[in-house]
């Protein structure tokens, strides 16, 4: 019974030892940055993402990427994480669901067991750099990515949710809320107007901008695609600072921004001039000193709708727009890089790790459910000595 006794004072001190150590991730600001990236969709992408933002004295710029839920290779999802150390990659990793069964043009909405596979899985990895960057989902203020029906107190409670599930599993992980569509109208059922939307999160889940660590945002130059780079308002590419000012007002919090998409539309202006507006913007709007990263949205679109945004084109030439965008000088970021691993993409054989964790977590000001956590490990002990 002594024996019980110590082993339950020890399991408490580690318990209580762990929460001391949350939230150790690095302050992407605070280093020298390469804010420049691109958005792709595919893994093998990597190589030519990287002849773009680490280029002219670039370093270490960003990808997004979307995982789907059923996309769980462990060998090529690390495979990407190794090209990523070896090509001064860093990953910015947006959560994804799939089109709905009975609806291809609508997204399934996530659910709590979502994030926990999501958490599990991802932690799984050997990621190239200490932040792990996490986009909980994309554009919820639009019903058809949230499975037909818009519900901000619903997606406010899944990010909760999510920062808690991520960070019991590893202090690492940089929880970034989901970049929402900055032309959304207000109609009703379908689209709500992204800054009612992020009211409508905050009055379900006060504080909820306090518990992420950065700001999504898709400042595209809206409407439609085509607007100048020097219109600055709040459907415009500079959209991401309305969004900030308007998360510190509800949370008192100065987050860091991710621009995980933006862009011109090819099916609107010349390459020329797009190009010459990405200059314009990356020197005079997204120069500001709280962006971490901009991802341009798109690397590769293929021959569908998103060719319209691509900066390769369907030849497999790189546009005028990719050739600009490399030629403006950059930053050589210098992040904390992981080198201490063994994991090779040639030679993985492990499982995925049987890693649980309670779905009643609970965050701040938050609750889920009460934290049973102590009294289940305390049951369960009790169980071993009868």
């Amino acid at each position: 019974m002594i024996g019980i006794i110590n082993f339950l004072v020890i399991a408490i001190l580690i318990t209580t030892q762990c929460c001391k150590n949350a939230y150790a991730i690095e302050d992407p600001l605070s280093i020298p940055n390469n804010k420049f990236g691109v958005h792709i969709l595919f893994t093998t992408e990597l190589s030519d993402a990287s002849r773009l933002f680490n280029s002219n004295g670039g370093d270490w710029g960003y990808v997004t990427i979307p995982i789907q839920a059923g996309d769980r290779d462990l060998e090529k999802w690390q495979r990407f994480m190794d090209d990523a150390r070896e090509l001064h990659v860093i990953p910015i990793i947006r959560l994804a669901s799939e089109n709905y069964y009975f609806d291809t043009k609508v997204w399934r909405k996530s659910h709590y067991d979502d994030i926990l596979d999501f958490a599990n899985f991802l932690n799984s990895l050997e990621w190239p750099v200490k932040n792990r960057y996490i986009v909980v989902f994309n554009e919820v203020n639009r019903s058809d990515e949230w499975e037909g029906n818009l519900n901000p107190a619903e997606y406010a409670n899944i990010l909760g949710y999510a920062v808690s599930a991520f960070k019991s599993l590893n202090d690492d992980f940089f929880i970034i809320s989901a970049g929402l569509d900055n032309a959304a109208p207000n109609i009703n059922g379908k689209y709500m107007n992204e800054y009612d939307y992020m009211l409508a999160m905050n009055d379900a889940v006060p504080g909820i901008f306090d518990l992420v660590d950065g700001l999504g945002s898709h400042s595209y130059p809206n409407p439609g695609f085509r607007q100048m780079p020097y219109i600055l308002t709040s459907q415009s590419i500079y959209s991401f600072n309305f969004e900030r000012n308007l998360a510190y007002r509800l949370s008192g919090k100065n987050l860091p921004v991710f621009i995980t998409e933006t862009g011109w539309s090819k099916e609107e202006l010349a390459e020329n001039q797009i190009a010459e507006y990405f200059k314009y913007a990356f020197k005079h709007v997204w120069s500001d000193n709280y962006i971490v990263a901009v991802t341009p949205f798109l690397l590769q679109g293929g021959q569908g709708h998103f060719s319209q945004f691509s900066l390769i084109n369907e030849n497999g030439e790189k546009s005028k727009i990719f050739l600009a965008l490399a030629k403006i000088p950059k930053t050589k970021g210098n992040p904390t890089v992981n080198y201490n691993t063994d994991v090779s993409s040639n030679s993985i054989s492990k499982k995925l790790p049987l890693k649980t964790f309670p779905k009643t977590l609970q965050y701040k000001n938050i609750p889920l459910e009460k934290n049973n956590i102590i009294s289940d490990f305390f049951k369960w002990l009790l169980r071993l000595s009868i």
